[in-house]
């Protein structure tokens, strides 16, 4: 545990780094139809890296791979230098954390968390202390003696966590570990789970649908769908830095419009929109006349009533249709031409008065930063 705060925290731009976890042309096919297609990964050791898609994107089918619950019809999983070809799913260094907890009934909190070190035949008392350590850990040593039907979701989670750590695998296997839990326990947890795996220095890999939870949880995220992962990157890479419309439009929410190239030079683009000419401060090799789309995230974009309020480079006029009030945040839907735009905006201050507020039909200059649009070709 000593060696991981000396770990480098962005292991995969280490060169000559080696993968703890290595996927080379991993495929897997149920009849005709590839659940996973001929798909590469590495995962560095320490990373909590998050497995994100649609459901029957391949992700939880990836995951049992690693597992070895399942096999794959071809290419390889080694982890940890090992090739996992031959390795049945008990012998392998990994431990997997499902959905549903799977907890005994009518175990204690202590029995259940205890369960696989007495399958392994440890003594007893190094059971008793590794099974106290990792109560302490998920802070459930005063729950010790409960059954799972007195306890709460949120701690049925960690008693399963608990459950999986306590073996002290290798890598960490999680199916959508916060799916049963309430928004704002989810939340909570999340950053449970974050500070844990900080502590223990195993390596977690997550399988989850839910953006948010992944953009908060991860090192990295791979974004998967139909059996090919479209981007991986970390969190900021993958938001800012969209490598498709898939992507951008997969990973929170944003304004996509469609467009042709005006003019490209190796510092901006110029592309005509049906909101008007936006330019972009990134250079891009496409040619004049190039269909391309611009994703434009509705935080980037500043909602002001007259044109001196206005911030950045771009200004268009639109009309309000729709708001939405969020308490901490509003959404804005302005038509501009034949485009309704989203824009979001903190709601920092308490409005003095009602006069000051944007309303319904009200007229808005939209404005933006020229570095804020992102220009994608697929």
């Amino acid at each position: 545990m000593a060696e991981h705060g000396h770990m480098s925290e962005t292991p995969w731009l280490e060169p000559g780094a080696e993968p703890f976890v290595r996927i080379r042309g991993v495929t897997k096919k149920f009849g005709d139809f590839a659940a996973v297609d001929n798909v590469d990964l590495d995962i560095y050791k320490g990373e909590l890296f998050c497995l994100l898609g649609g459901s029957g994107c391949g992700k939880s089918t990836l995951l049992r791979m690693l597992a070895g619950f399942e096999t794959p019809t071809s290419g390889s999983i080694s982890i940890d230098g090992v090739d996992m070809s031959t390795v049945p799913a008990y012998e392998r260094p990994t431990n997997m954390m499902f959905q549903s907890y799977a907890l005994f009934p009518h175990m204690t909190v202590e029995k259940n968390v205890g369960y696989g070190l007495r399958q392994a035949r440890i003594p007893k008392p190094e059971i008793a202390e590794r099974v106290d350590d990792i109560l302490r850990l998920v802070q459930l040593q005063d729950f010790r003696k409960r059954k799972p039907q007195q306890l709460s979701g949120g701690q049925k989670q960690r008693v399963a966590l608990a459950r999986a750590l306590v073996k002290r695998p290798k890598l960490l296997l999680l199916d959508e570990p916060l799916g049963a839990l309430d928004k704002r326990l989810r939340e909570q947890t999340q950053f449970e789970l974050m500070n844990i795996q900080e502590q223990v220095g195993i390596t977690f890999i997550v399988v989850t649908h839910d953006q948010e939870e992944a953009m908060t949880l991860s090192t990295r995220i791979a974004v998967m769908d139909e059996g090919v992962f479209r981007q991986i990157g970390t969190p900021t890479e993958i938001y800012e830095f969209p490598e498709s419309r898939f992507v951008a439009d997969f990973i929170g929410s944003t304004n996509m419009l469609e467009g042709r190239v005006s003019e490209a030079g190796p510092d901006h683009v110029d592309v005509d929109t049906d909101v008007g000419p936006i330019h972009i401060d990134q250079g891009m090799p496409v040619g004049d006349g190039t269909r391309v789309w611009i994703s434009l995230r509705p935080e980037k974009i500043h909602l002001a009533k007259t044109g001196d309020g206005a911030l950045g480079t771009v200004r268009v006029k639109g009309i309000v249709e729709e708001m939405g009030y969020f308490g901490d945040m509003s959404i804005y839907k302005v038509r501009v031409g034949g485009s309704l735009i989203e824009v979001s905006a903190p709601n920092r201050v308490r409005p003095r008065d009602r006069q000051h507020a944007i309303a319904w039909e009200d007229e808005v200059v939209l404005s933006w930063d020229d570095s804020s649009p992102v220009l994608l070709v697929r």
